[in-house]
């Protein structure tokens, strides 16, 4: 792990205890577990905000379907399979 740094959140009393009641079971502490936690959430967001950047550069390149092509075409292989085509 790289360097760290010191970071103060506001939580609710409830969530608190709730942190310590893991941190007890997992032999961990509340700041080991609410660095992971964070670390987690960050990660996640930024791959869901990369996702959403990478759809907008798509569309700009009209690197896209249009909705009502992809139906037409999901409507065609489901009456396909349906009348027993393969």
């Amino acid at each position: 792990m790289s360097g760290s740094t010191t970071l103060s959140i506001r939580l609710s009393t409830e969530t608190k205890e709730q942190l310590g009641k893991l941190a007890s079971a997992t032999r961990r502490s509340k700041s080991f577990l609410a660095a992971e936690a964070v670390a987690a959430y960050v990660a996640r967001e930024q791959a869901i905000v990369s996702g959403i950047e990478q759809g907008m550069a798509d569309m700009k390149a009209s690197r896209t379907i249009p909705h009502d092509v992809v139906m037409a075409e999901l409507d065609a292989l489901i009456d396909g399979i349906e009348r027993g085509d393969r």
